[in-house]
């Protein structure tokens, strides 16, 4: 008897592994005609394109990376992109909060020329010499009206180590500059200290450095006395949430703060905090351009730390990317998940509906939001 059970084992689990080895292959074969297919389809549209195409000096890599972008951008997802190499180079050197340029910001004028309204500390602007209110008229001798105002900025960026010249309107008159670019330290993070010891920090994006200028910012103004703050995510998109984690769990209490839910319905935690905690009073300036992490960063400090936000409705997107290097050097942005706090709903296509509402009408003389959320810690 034993051994007829054993021979009956044996053979129902001979039985199982062949289903399972069929049920594969399968699936395979199905898998193998479908992508089969797919490439009959573009090698069709090759041979048609160049047989007939009336110019013979087709540049294929061109092709080839018009191709993939195409393919990435049949998913109908705004926020999936396929980067070429030099593309992919940039995201990165952006994500690490870093910059190839000069080291300004600047705002069209009305004449529609780039007028500096920031030079960045230490930058190759600074050590040139340049200064707010500077007028950039040309980029290597071409004047900005005739090559057109984003061709002009575009131009002023590039490659380290290279040199752009710039004819600028520098107090009151017009000088030649030549000013060499360089790999610099990105600011995100702008704190001081208002009336009443209410520390305000002004977050513009998450990126790898964010973090440290984050908690330096806090540890300056608690040092300073400050007993309350101010978050200011207004206007800003998002990014890593490695750097949003970093930067919320010395505020928020020890545990689970957010998971995300990917295919198949798997869901994972993303976000965790440790045992420290700060406990102080919070608002968060929000409006319809804050987005993403900004929008995580809000969540999660209303949930954990009932910090109010003040402002209006955030942009509403509560969808994970991830970015991977191609065996090619370009690189593929995918979204792959929701996400959400574990206290509340995913806000994507939703937003975050403040707690105090306040709109901001063009004709404001002064920051009515900030105003709104200094009264709450009256």
């Amino acid at each position: 008897m034993k051994q007829i059970r054993l021979l009956t084992a044996v053979s129902v689990t001979a039985l199982f592994c062949a289903a399972t080895f069929t049920g594969t292959v399968l699936f395979m074969q199905h898998r193998f005609r479908t992508t089969e297919q797919k490439f009959q389809r573009l090698a069709a549209l090759d041979d048609y394109i160049q047989a007939n195409y009336y110019q013979t000096d087709i540049d294929e890599n061109a092709l080839m990376d018009s191709m993939l972008k195409g393919y990435v951008t049949g998913l109908g997802d705004r926020y999936s992109v396929y980067m070429t190499p030099e593309e992919y180079s940039a995201l990165m050197t952006k994500e690490a909060g870093k910059t190839i340029g000069i080291g300004v910001t600047v705002m069209q004028n009305e004449e529609g020329y780039p007028r500096i309204i920031e030079v960045q500390e230490n930058s190759p602007a600074e050590h040139a010499g340049l200064v707010p209110d500077d007028v950039i008229l040309a980029v290597e001798g071409e004047d900005v009206l005739t090559a057109g105002y984003e061709e002009s900025i575009s131009k002023v960026r590039g490659e380290e180590g290279t040199a752009v010249r710039l004819t600028v309107r520098h107090d009151g008159e017009e000088k030649e500059f030549s000013i060499i670019r360089e790999t610099f330290d990105m600011k995100s993070v702008f704190s001081k200290m208002l009336e009443e010891h209410i520390g305000y920090i002004q977050i513009t994006s998450f990126r790898e450095n964010t973090a440290d200028q984050f908690q330096n910012a806090l540890h300056e103004l608690l040092a300073q006395g400050a007993d309350a703050f101010i978050f200011d995510v207004r206007n800003n998109g998002g990014g890593l949430l490695s750097a949003l984690e970093k930067m919320l769990d010395p505020i928020l209490p020890e545990g689970d703060i957010a998971t995300a839910t990917y295919q198949g319905d798997k869901t994972q935690v993303v976000m965790k905090s440790d045992a420290n905690e700060m406990n102080l009073p919070i608002a968060v300036l929000v409006n319809g351009n804050s987005a993403s992490a900004a929008e995580l960063f809000s969540a999660s400090l209303r949930d954990f730390k009932q910090a109010k936000l003040v402002g209006t409705q955030t942009f509403g997107k509560g969808i994970m990317q991830v970015t991977t290097r191609m065996q090619d050097g370009g690189g593929l942005t995918l979204t792959v998940a929701t996400y959400q706090t574990t206290k509340s709903d995913c806000y994507h296509g939703v937003g975050l509906t403040p707690d105090i509402v306040v709109e901001f009408p063009e004709d404001a003389e002064t920051d009515i939001q900030l105003e709104a959320a200094v009264k709450l810690f009256e």
